[in-house]
């Protein structure tokens, strides 16, 4: 099979990568990307299939683990007790206990405390205009899991630190120092929830801590380890999908002169699932094949590594009707942003919430909202989120 060959880096692709996909899509379901020397899987079809393969999976197969360099030992120390990084059993144990004290109860109740959180970060906006991915859409998501865990809202800043050092492990072009970077905000994010984790041990409150640590001490068996992994899994998965996308929303509502009606009523629940599909924050999700299987017109070998493609099969023509358009006023079909199967975003509800309130509150009080030039993409890929969003209002 030919491999295709596109740099994740370079300019024009990071700043649109959808021709990329298209062209990919077009020529079949499944293609080795020479730039990661894996195949890579385009179509919504193939897509959707693998993320509910049993056959595929996140857990690294047995014999091919191999120790970590030294110099990101606490980065992985965090990621061996990650249920985003594992398979069952470990994995349904972890979500299990997680989804007991992530209700839904939980999460629709947070409603009233996200309204009044935009409110209030929209008054302290500058007057005339400002950058909203610094000002608003970081912190509202921030803020929110914050409180969700029962970590000091205080610490945001330092939250968001250690956070964008650690998921830049993601990024494709990665340097030496960006490793240490991840490695040290591990270390240090992880000492610190192991102290807040004791302190809560013996403070309860109504805090998803405490749920966590009450679990663990009715006999579920989760680790302090697992804790703090699953905490600061929640945090940095609970803030940079919602700061992306939140970005790449107003973004495409500002230029698609959408109106303000759109975000109202049951309107915005459509118009949320329209930017999740039209410019997702997650370009690409991996999974290891268990075992030799032949797929899609590609003879898949166990060990492979397989990039999913979220955002190529958000935007196939044989699932959508003109899918380069963005359209909110598009009937709900299910997507790819939030992965599928067993590894479904577990916070899924809580982001569609945060966008559908963030959304609806910022277009409401600053409906003269406009774009202060155009803003560029940041070479974050396989994340794909901007680099700044200055607008006026």
């Amino acid at each position: 099979m030919a491999g295709l060959k596109q740099s994740p880096t370079e300019p024009e692709f990071v700043q649109n990568p959808y021709p990329f996909y298209a062209s990919a899509r077009a020529a079949g379901h499944v293609h080795v990307w020479d730039d990661y020397a894996m195949p890579a899987v385009f179509t919504h079809e193939a897509v959707s299939a693998l993320l509910k393969d049993k056959r595929f999976g996140r857990e690294i197969p047995t014999e091919m683990r191999q120790a970590p360099p030294a110099h990101l030992t606490d980065f992985y120390g965090v990621e061996d007790h990650s249920m985003l990084e594992l398979e069952a059993p470990r994995h349904t144990r972890l979500r299990s206990l997680v989804l007991r004290a992530f209700t839904s109860r939980r999460i629709k109740g947070l409603a009233p405390e996200i309204e009044r959180l935009c409110h209030h970060l929209i008054d302290e906006m500058p007057m005339g205009g400002c950058d909203l991915l610094p000002a608003y859409c970081a912190m509202v998501p921030v803020i929110v899991i914050a409180r969700l865990l029962g970590v000091p809202e205080g610490m945001a800043t330092q939250l968001l630190l250690w956070s964008n050092a650690m998921v830049g492990m993601y990024q494709a072009g990665r340097t030496h120092d960006d490793e240490v970077a991840a490695n040290t905000a591990a270390r240090e994010f992880s000492l610190f929830m192991r102290d807040y984790i004791a302190d809560r041990r013996a403070t309860p409150a109504d805090d998803l801590i405490s749920e966590l640590i009450a679990a663990e001490e009715n006999g579920q068996r989760l680790t302090v380890d697992e804790m703090i992994t699953t905490c600061i899994l929640l945090l940095n998965a609970g803030h940079e999908a919602t700061v992306h996308t939140l970005g790449n929303g107003v973004k495409a509502l500002i230029e698609n002169n959408v109106p303000v009606s759109a975000l109202q009523g049951d309107a915005v629940q459509n118009t949320v699932e329209e930017i999740l599909r039209y410019h997702p924050p997650l370009h690409v999700f991996t999974r290891y094949a268990y075992e030799d299987i032949s797929l899609f017109g590609h003879d898949f070998r166990r060990g492979d590594q397989v990039a999913l493609m979220l955002a190529s099969a958000n935007r196939d023509p044989a699932a959508w009707t003109d899918p380069n358009r963005f359209d909110p006023t598009r009937p709900i079909k299910t997507n790819s942003s939030f992965g599928g199967g067993i590894h479904f975003c577990i916070g899924a509800p809580l982001a569609r919430l945060e966008m559908q309130i963030a959304l609806r509150v910022l277009f409401e009080r600053r409906p003269r909202l406009a774009l202060a030039g155009t803003p560029e993409y940041a070479d974050v890929y396989h994340f794909h989120g901007l680099e700044a969003l200055n607008v006026t209002y």
